[in-house]
């Protein structure tokens, strides 16, 4: 007497008395169900299927007991090409990078730098004095420092009695 196979043993085919191992038959599918693949003609220059597009910064925003700090890599960016505007609320960091030499297409193993026009905004999580805010560009590093506005502070005022 066969011992009925369980779940898993019907399911993968594998038999828990022999060790072997036979999967279920797989329904075949008709030349004619199989899906049709569609495939774009690819073009031999990029321009034309490559929109011009702006580059979007990463950026590390974060808080000290009197700032708003955000930080990005901006490699191979010269001050005078950068373009930094603050709101009470937001910053927006623009700027372009330039190639320093053209390099043909086909000549590249990789390209994965991005070269071209960026930006970044950033909504502020606190209100900052715009006014007092520093910029700094040190070793590819852009650093802002946004003073943050000090809270409004409850004052208690007496009352005076005629």
């Amino acid at each position: 007497m066969s011992k009925k196979p369980n779940f898993l043993e019907r399911l993968t085919g594998a038999s828990s008395n022999d060790g072997s191992f036979d999967p279920p038959e797989r329904s075949k599918v008709k030349e004619a169900e199989k899906p049709k693949i569609h495939e774009a003609p690819v073009e031999s220059d990029s321009s034309e299927w490559l929109p011009e597009s702006e580059g979007q910064l990463t950026i590390d925003v974060y808080q000290t007991p009197n700032h708003i700090v955000i930080k990005s890599t901006i490699a191979g960016v010269k001050p005078e090409d950068l373009d930094i505007t603050i709101t009470n609320d937001m910053v927006t960091i623009r700027g372009k990078r330039e190639k320093d030499e053209e390099i043909q297409t086909d000549d590249y193993y990789y390209q994965e730098c991005y070269w071209g026009s960026f930006s970044r905004s950033v909504i502020l999580p606190v209100d900052v004095e715009a006014d007092s805010t520093e910029a700094n560009l040190k070793n590819g590093i852009l650093t802002i420092r946004l003073p943050k506005i000090e809270k409004i502070k409850t004052k208690k005022i007496k009352i005076a009695t005629e």
